[in-house]
């Protein structure tokens, strides 16, 4: 592609992101099509290159305030190596030739975000270029900032793209290392959509679960499971002034990461909980915290769409249901969306939009002052 923005479709776009949970790299070859009223998705194939642990420490060693400028500038151009590997090897597993393949879309990794003044994703795209040979659409979030808005959350245009229904109010809620939520109303029209970060998902489980059982993650929520919530200890997380502050809002690892974890863990101690007790607490925080941001900032749910990396925690799950009940409880994937994948879909859907020369955030969702064309494009 030497033209932009480009008129062909549909675009067969890499999509590529590693999120707050500092998994890996989640690689998604998608089909976008346009469409009078949006767009038509299809996935031809997605994978997920994982980090080993050194790598995964290296690159949450740089999630810190004082993180040193030399390793955030060495990370930028080492993390792009693993990234355009991973965009290489999604190719190979959809069996695609590199030259039926028009671009590539790349999150990044996001090592801090400040709320509606900055925000810093590295991996760097010109070395996904040259190695790869697409162009490459990079840096999405800081364009809707710049347009005032919070740099997040972007997915929720994909959400509005893929769930609006004319007789059902429906809530797209992710469950990545962060939960978010698209609160979509039936038959509404795109200034009428609320999204914002719920608070924490996966993230605080995780970090927990290593502190306390020695696992990297509560698999399938088997050890929350086991436990029993501490009311008293969710009603002091729900205290944290965060899940009162009306949306459009935003949080990251900066607020519920490592050092959270730490605290939630030594008060958990301080409350003689063990392991299975505070896991299933920490759990139940998520679930609440959910629960509670529909009913204190979004109007009548018939159904919550469940997407991320938490669909796989069956105790989490069942504590969504019950907490958010009488909506129904449905996993994104009977709507033909892989959960493990949505990110990634999502941003290659935008960079097919930036391609186009359309915009893709939601100023309803991110508190921007008008719709704008995210990201940069590197040209290979």
């Amino acid at each position: 592609m030497t033209t932009w923005p480009t008129t062909k479709s549909p675009l067969r776009v890499i999509g590529l992101i590693s999120g707050t949970s500092v998994d890996g790299i989640d690689a998604a070859v998608v089909d976008v099509s346009r469409r009078s009223s949006g767009v038509d998705v299809r996935t031809v194939a997605a994978l997920t290159r994982e980090f080993s642990p050194d790598e995964r420490a290296r690159i949450l060693d740089l999630c810190r305030p004082d993180a040193p400028l030399e390793a955030i500038c060495a990370a930028n151009f080492d993390l792009a190596e693993w990234f355009a590997a991973a965009a290489l090897g999604a190719l190979r597993q959809a069996g695609v030739s590199p030259a039926d393949c028009d671009l590539i879309a790349s999150h990044g990794q996001t090592i801090w975000h400040i709320p509606g003044h900055s925000t810093l994703q590295i991996g760097e795209a010109a070395v996904i270029a040259e190695r790869t040979g697409f162009p490459v659409v990079s840096n999405f979030r800081p364009r809707d900032i710049a347009a005032g808005g919070q740099g997040a959350p972007l997915v929720s245009y994909l959400d509005y793209l893929v769930f609006r229904d004319a007789a059902k109010s429906r809530a797209a809620q992710n469950l990545g290392g962060i939960g978010n939520v698209t609160w979509i109303p039936a038959s509404a029209p795109p200034e009428q959509i609320v999204s914002f970060d719920t608070g924490p998902g996966n993230m605080l489980i995780d970090g927990v679960t290593r502190l306390v059982a020695g696992q990297l993650q509560d698999e399938d929520g088997t050890l929350a499971g086991r436990g029993r919530v501490s009311d008293r200890l969710v009603s002091e997380l729900l205290a944290d002034p965060y899940y009162k502050q009306p949306p459009p809002k935003t949080t990251g690892r900066e607020k519920f990461g490592e050092a959270y974890a730490k605290r939630v863990a030594d008060r958990g101690r301080e409350l003689r909980l063990g392991a299975e007790d505070l896991l299933a607490t920490v759990t139940m925080l998520t679930a609440r915290s959910i629960a509670e941001a529909y009913r204190r900032f979004l109007g009548q749910i018939d159904e919550a769409i469940l997407s991320g990396g938490g669909v796989h925690n069956r105790t989490l799950v069942q504590m969504i249901a019950a907490e958010v009940s009488p909506a129904s409880v449905r996993i994104v994937s009977e709507y033909g969306l892989d959960p493990d994948f949505k990110e990634a879909i999502a941003f290659a859907v935008f960079g097919a939009l930036t391609a186009w020369g359309a915009p893709s955030n939601l100023p309803a969702a991110t508190g921007a002052r008008r719709q704008v064309i995210l990201g940069d494009v590197t040209f290979a």
